[in-house]
């Protein structure tokens, strides 16, 4: 029998990662003298997208180092606020949400935050979208972060979207343009004359509101006013936790 012979040393935000019965800080593993650094953490379940940096008796290394017997890791989370690669011109990150945070997207949205979703798209397409548009894919599924082929993931804690939403924006601290964003396919809205939609308003609406927007992709009408106190106060959550909206 091969006895444990690499020592990890887990930060605390990532043991939610580890199954139940094993939620140490401390992790003995077997180590065959080839594997990467990489492969043994993701095998005691912790995700590489959730893995800030990593030290081996206190020497920075990466993810490809082949650790020995003896070595003692400590395995650090990721930084907040994460900084996301941004492509020339890009000035904010651009996120992919997985089929489970229809909510968290639609809140994404409203804030102004350019976030793809799909209720109909499995795992291998989703990494495939997430790299070809350079999106940070978002999920709590542990698996899809462990893909290799996957550019950039973040795990979302929490159960109720507020929290998920609070989490997102402490990671990443993107910035926010409230009311400029369609919450039902992510277009970006553009100013409307009211006489070219009247038609479709309410007689209501018409009386009470001047100005409009319209989303150029699914052509859904939006004006201020129409939000519930409901909307008003994540956007003012929002902005509190962030900051000024950009």
């Amino acid at each position: 029998m091969v006895e444990p012979d690499v020592c990890l040393r887990i930060d605390s935000e990532l043991l939610l990662f580890l199954p139940t019965s094993r939620r140490h800080e401390w992790q003995r593993v077997a180590s065959d003298g080839t594997s990467t650094l990489g492969h043994v953490v993701q095998s005691v379940g912790v995700p590489l997208p959730e893995v800030g940096s990593m030290t081996v008796d206190g020497v920075l290394t990466g993810p490809s180092y082949q650790p020995a017997a003896g070595d003692v890791v400590h395995v650090h989370a990721v930084p907040r606020p994460q900084r996301v690669p941004l492509e020339p011109g890009q000035l904010a990150p651009r996120f992919l949400l997985d089929v489970h945070l229809g909510t968290l997207a639609r809140r994404l949205r409203l804030l102004g935050i350019d976030a793809s979703y799909h209720n109909d798209m499995d795992d291998p397409s989703l990494v495939v979208e997430a790299n070809a548009e350079r999106r940070v894919l978002l999920t709590q599924d542990h698996g899809l972060l462990r893909r290799r082929a996957l550019w950039f993931g973040a795990y979302v804690r929490g159960i109720r979207p507020d929290d998920q939403l609070g989490d997102l924006l402490e990671r990443f601290a993107p910035p926010l343009r409230p009311w400029t964003r369609c919450t039902a396919c992510n277009g970006e809205l553009t100013p409307v004359d009211k006489g070219e939609i009247e038609r479709r308003l309410e007689a209501g609406t018409r009386r009470s509101y001047d100005a409009y927007g319209r989303c150029p992709e699914c052509g859904r009408i939006y004006w201020r006013g129409a939000h519930s106190e409901h909307l008003e106060e994540i956007v003012r959550s929002a902005v509190r936790a962030v900051g000024s909206p950009s």
